[in-house]
């Protein structure tokens, strides 16, 4: 089941426009088990024909019900919600994930450097040249070469940013030839955008925006993906139906109880409409509708992870513990290596509070923390289980991989230290929390690390 956690999204680049100036955002991240899993399984062919390791490439979905994909750096991919919402075809999101693969295998978030070194000189020579014309008496003449060098700089690092669509463009074409995925959805997206460029007369300010017109983008890309033997080979039909049951959870999940009703009335008895039901029922506060719709799905899939997660999560939520843990049990155990699946087991059972409850938590959250290196939950659960057993060295272990996980090395330094007092040093436990101490301290400025030993100053 969906559930909302937070992102700082920095400076990314996305497939479609966005609006300039906005360096860092404040999002929402969700995270569902089924989403993650089914992202994967349609993008692991076209990540496997760019070279990539699948098991190294993070896709997060986030809370935005625009039309969007962005790379934030590195091997990770950021999916609006409203990307899934308004696309149709499994072919048209493996189109727009092999664009974003473009931009991993590209390196062009750290490359993007390079486009604003250049504008910057173009940017610098307008204010030496404006200075020097002011200096000689031309006050208008030298303002005007100061704006027109920033004009300057700022088309030249957007002409920088359409080379890398373009670049991009062309390696998802290569990766979908590869992988044996037909071209037909990148184009049909691409249709879309063109259709929307139309619209707004984005001709009349092609050299302002961050992506080449989607015209042209067509023109480029169309002959080699027909070109290809794929072209007329279909997604499978059980990926779309995956397809169909995810945009229905996140059409639940986003939209108000009427609005998915409508979308998805009683009258539509398929899986899909009756998973986005369930939400509906839930967020109406008719939870005798909610489960009858649950229900009724497992009967038909008991072994379907996700429906039990589902049930799981929604008993849970209404602070019904007990009747919660069967149904989270079941999924959990359906999928061993789903991390989230552990870690919300693992959640439901310290909430339980027990020492029996906490010994059966200790294995599910290990082993989410086990698979999921980026996974704060399971070890805050870790932390509260190790405090009530009264293993300080443990809890500050955990708080210390927490805080490193979420970047407040300060925290992770502080805490680290604390462990390595009180666990048996030589441990791997102590190995550990050395490892944190000294990568913490490696992230921190010099001229910032005024804390060693606990908290003490540095003399």
């Amino acid at each position: 089941m969906i559930r909302r956690l937070c992102l700082l999204a920095v400076a990314a680049l996305a497939l479609v426009i966005q609006p300039l100036g906005r360096a860092a955002l404040a999002q929402r991240l969700l995270r569902d088990a089924e989403t993650e899993a089914f992202l994967h399984h349609i993008s692991d062919p076209i990540f496997e024909a760019a070279g990539l390791s699948p098991q190294a490439v993070n896709i997060y979905l986030l809370d935005d019900t625009s039309v969007n994909a962005f790379v934030p750096g590195g091997q990770n991919i950021v999916v609006h919600a409203g990307l899934l919402l308004n696309l149709d075809t499994v072919g048209e999101v493996q189109g727009i994930m092999a664009h974003e693969t473009g931009h991993i295998t590209g390196s062009h978030i750290p490359r993007m450097g390079e486009g604003f070194s250049q504008s910057m000189g173009l940017q610098l020579l307008g204010v030496l040249l404006g200075a020097a014309a002011i200096a000689a008496g031309g006050g208008a003449a030298g303002a005007g070469l100061i704006m027109g060098g920033q004009s300057m700089a700022q088309r030249s690092f957007l002409s920088y940013r359409r080379v890398q669509e373009s670049a991009a463009d062309q390696a998802a074409v290569r990766f979908l030839n590869q992988a044996g995925i037909s071209g037909q959805g990148l184009v049909s997206v691409f249709e879309r955008f063109d259709r929307r460029d139309k619209a707004l007369g984005a001709e009349n300010f092609q050299y302002v925006i961050t992506h080449p017109l989607s015209e042209r983008r067509l023109d480029r890309i169309t002959p080699s993906l027909k070109a290809s033997d794929h072209w007329d080979t279909p997604a499978p039909e059980e990926d779309q139906r995956l397809f169909r049951r995810v945009k229905a959870k996140i059409y639940g999940f986003t939209y108000r109880p009427q609005a998915t009703l409508a979308e998805y009335p009683p009258s539509d008895t398929s899986v899909a409409a009756r998973y986005a039901r369930v939400y509906a029922y839930d967020k109406a506060l008719d939870w005798d509708k909610a489960l009858a719709e649950i229900d009724s799905l497992i009967a038909e899939a008991p072994d379907d992870p996700y429906f039990h997660e589902m049930k799981g999560q929604m008993l849970y939520e209404n602070g019904r513990i007990d009747e919660a843990l069967p149904s989270l049990r079941r999924a959990a155990d359906l999928r061993p290596h789903e991390p989230l699946l552990q870690t919300l087991l693992g959640r439901a059972l310290v909430v339980k509070d027990t020492p029996e409850a906490d010994s059966e938590a200790i294995t599910y959250l290990r082993r989410a923390a086990a698979m999921d290196q980026n996974d704060t939950l399971s070890r805050y659960n870790l932390a509260i289980i190790y405090t009530r057993r009264d293993q300080p060295g443990l809890a500050n272990l955990v708080g210390a991989e927490r805080a490193f996980i979420t970047r407040n090395y300060a925290a992770a330094l502080r805490q680290g230290q604390i462990a390595m007092r009180q666990l048996e040093e030589g441990t791997p436990n102590w190995v550990r929390a050395q490892d944190i101490v000294s990568a913490s301290i490696g992230q921190i400025d010099p001229d910032k690390l005024r804390r060693v030993d606990g908290g003490r100053p540095r003399r």
